[in-house]
């Protein structure tokens, strides 16, 4: 069984609460808009990353991270992106990049909204776990963690936080 802590949207920061909440994580999925390769190169100190760049990131961060991530846990497939939607409203591409990968899991950004949402017609749990960091109109900050069991995910898990610290 693997630990999963997920996030998005940090704008140039790591906060304090990424610490504590994923203290006993395994890997860290970023979702986009890292801000800073000061960000990636923190949680890759912390916990092994995978993170993908979003629309705010520079080219800096381009070269040493891809678009979308797809990839296995124990016997879960996991696709990853910045800008992706969620089902029924999905981005330009997406859709058939969900037809040709078939993940479990798709996970994206961008939107600072959290959003848990199993999607039938690609057979896929869609998580976005909302933003990070203190910037953008959200209210509230989040982070999301949660275990694979094989080929299940369980044990889903949030964490509230103002935005401001």
């Amino acid at each position: 069984m693997k630990r999963i802590g997920v996030l998005s949207d940090t704008h140039g920061i790591v906060p304090k609460q990424v610490y504590t909440f994923f203290e006993n994580v395994d890997i860290i999925l970023h979702a986009g808009d890292l801000g800073s390769t000061d960000v990636l190169d923190e949680l890759r100190n912390f916990k092994p990353t995978i993170a993908v760049f979003g629309n705010i990131d520079s080219y800096e961060i381009y070269s040493q991270i891809k678009k979308i991530e797809t990839f296995k846990i124990e016997d879960t497939k996991i696709m990853m992106t910045h800008i992706g939607g969620y089902p029924n409203h999905y981005e330009k591409g997406i859709k058939e990049l969900l037809t040709i990968e078939k993940p479990n899991i798709f996970i994206s950004g961008h939107s600072h909204i959290l959003k848990v949402i199993y999607d039938k017609k690609f057979n896929l749990l869609h998580i976005n776990p909302g933003a990070a960091g203190k910037y953008g109109f959200h209210q509230v900050s989040t982070l999301v963690r949660f275990c694979i069991d094989r080929d299940k995910p369980k044990d889903l898990e949030i964490m509230e936080y103002s935005k401001q610290g």
